[in-house]
């Protein structure tokens, strides 16, 4: 049976750990109401921007632009995002998982399949077990997550019109709750058309020309989508903290109970010895 003094070093040690479990869950729960107030407002502009643009490669057709153009997927990129930290439960290794996956099924159908890593703990994890990384970015926070976007999506756009490219998907995590993440695939180029009902065809009328208008929108599109995603990426992030600390929190106060349990059990347990040696003591003096 372990000392007292270790026991009681044991309790000190889980304490501690649990001050810091608790301060990191309020952190993430400030954070995260932020976080979800800047999904909430995104996601009805980029939904609705996904809507239109849909439409337009429906009803243009593939010719209209080299972004709406489908050609048969080759040389296919991967956008994937995670974080730079861990202590999220398992919202690194869920899109890990779903990455390796991807990657398998995937295999048969691409020439090559390149994979743009944003985020360190999916950048070693997948570099480790040699997957064809390209490309790696930091992870964004709230206020980088506008010009990384930016960044990536002027890559894939310049490749994907210079035909180095034939497609892009998005993997991440979409914010449902602090509890709930959903590890989504989406392609995102080539646009995919939406379906039209019957008398839905036809075009729109562009001003000034049906070019200029989609060499502006069409950009833009795939920009939001991806910063909607590292929007999702970010509240799920600290979701998944806020939840897994609170869990390690509540852990902790179970094995801070059991502990001291332990500790008042070995210190009766030594009283009781050292009352049965007086005793024994004296008896023998009587003796």
């Amino acid at each position: 049976m372990p000392s007292l003094k270790a026991i009681r070093t044991r309790i000190t040690s889980v304490k501690n750990t649990q001050k810091i479990t608790r301060a990191m869950k309020l952190v993430a729960a400030a954070r995260l109401r932020r976080a979800q107030e800047s999904i909430v407002s995104a996601r009805p502009y980029a939904r609705g921007l996904e809507e239109v643009i849909a439409e337009i490669a429906a009803r243009s057709g593939g010719d209209a632009h080299p972004l709406l153009e489908t050609r048969p997927l080759k040389n296919v990129e991967a956008i994937v995002l995670t974080s730079d930290r861990g202590l999220a439960g398992a919202f690194n290794s869920q899109i890990n998982r779903n990455t390796e996956r991807f990657v398998v099924e995937k295999k048969v159908e691409f020439e090559t399949l390149g994979l743009a890593l944003v985020g360190r703990k999916g950048r070693d994890y997948l570099r480790r077990r040699k997957h064809n990384v390209v490309r790696d970015y930091p992870a964004p926070t709230s206020a980088t997550a506008l010009e990384l976007a930016r960044t990536i999506a002027h890559s894939v756009v310049e490749r994907y019109l210079a035909k180095q490219l034939d497609g892009v998907f998005l993997i991440y995590n979409e914010f449902k709750s602090a509890v709930s993440q959903t590890v989504r695939v989406e392609q995102l180029l080539p646009v995919a058309p939406k379906k039209l009902g019957p008398g839905g065809g036809g075009d729109f009328l562009y001003e000034p020309t049906r070019r200029a208008v989609l060499d502006q929108i069409l950009p833009l599109y795939v920009e939001i989508e991806i910063y909607r995603a590292l929007l999702e990426s970010i509240a799920s992030e600290l979701g998944a903290r806020m939840s897994a600390m609170d869990n390690a929190s509540k852990n902790a106060s179970e094995m801070i109970a059991r502990l001291t349990l332990q500790y008042n059990r070995a210190r009766q347990a030594s009283i009781t010895k050292e009352l049965l040696e007086i005793i024994g003591g004296a008896e023998a003096l009587k003796g």
